[in-house]
């Protein structure tokens, strides 16, 4: 249970670029807090400067390297009735920044947690990207190797629902080519840069499109949408190829069944069956 007498957690949402989208209540948050904890602690000094507010309570840092250190120390300025502010460069706090940790060790002391809720690179990429996203899923950064990230493009070929991720822009032309090779070269997407900054730029097209137009390079803070992969038929007699492959690797006849079955809506019973079948008629 929350102890409502102690100090809080607010995690509050940050600006991308443009300063206008500070919420009043970031503001207020701000000027107010007794500790704001920041990623940058100079970017977010600079932000208060440009929203002409005074930060009255202590900055410190709280970034990735030192987070695990910083935790105890903030947890016990909540306890003692103290509000503690965090903010990240960008965006909303614990979505591929710190504060997730931070949130998880207030929850399990039973302190109090809020949100300011305000701009996220993955909601507005969605809204950008002109794909269907009613159902979509977030992916962080994807893998900086080669390898890996082939391996996480494979876990994508069959995801009926949008696909969000980040992207360093000196990576993006390797990452299109390699999911053009991976989910195909129809496969619509939209590449977002620099949301809500002076140069944004949003370009869709397909994968094949994407990746050829990429070669040129691409430059600031990149959010790639990728539209989700069409519902393959569940008909088990022709999922059958695709739970031996998986058994080939590996994999039990059951737990092949289960994921593929997963993937594409099939009954995991009658794709079962419909393997033994296929066994038994060679």
């Amino acid at each position: 249970m929350t102890d409502q007498a102690a100090g809080r957690l607010v995690l509050a949402a940050t600006p991308m670029g443009d300063v206008g989208d500070a919420s009043m209540r970031l503001r207020v948050a701000l000027g107010s807090a007794e500790i704001v904890a920041a990623e940058d602690t100079r970017r977010t000094k600079a932000l208060a400067k440009a929203l002409e507010v005074e930060i009255t309570g202590r900055v410190v840092s709280f970034y990735d390297h030192v987070e695990a250190a910083r935790i105890p120390l903030l947890l016990e300025e909540i306890e003692a009735g103290r509000t503690v502010l965090l903010v990240t460069d960008a965006g909303m706090p614990s979505v591929s920044d710190p504060g997730y940790r931070m949130v998880a060790a207030c929850v399990e002391r039973g302190l109090a947690v809020t949100c300011l809720p305000g701009p996220s690179a993955v909601t507005t990429a969605l809204a950008l990207s002109g794909l269907p996203m009613e159902r979509f899923c977030f992916d962080g950064f994807a893998p900086r190797k080669g390898g890996q990230r082939r391996q996480w493009l494979r876990t994508l070929v069959r995801e009926t629902r949008a696909v969000v991720f980040f992207e360093a822009p000196h990576r993006l032309a390797d990452c299109l080519a390699d999911a053009v090779e991976t989910l195909g070269p129809d496969r619509r997407a939209a590449v977002c840069r620099e949301l809500t900054k002076t140069y944004e730029e949003v370009v869709r097209g397909t994968l094949a499109e994407l990746a050829a137009w990429a070669v040129e390079g691409a430059r600031g803070e990149i959010t790639v949408v990728v539209e989700g992969a069409q519902p393959l038929s569940a008909d088990p007699a022709d999922l059958v190829g695709e739970v031996e492959a998986l058994v080939a690797e590996g994999a039990r006849l059951k737990e092949a069944c289960a994921e593929v079955a997963a993937a594409t809506g099939a009954s995991r019973r009658e794709l079962y069956d419909a393997v033994l079948a296929a066994r038994a008629a060679e």
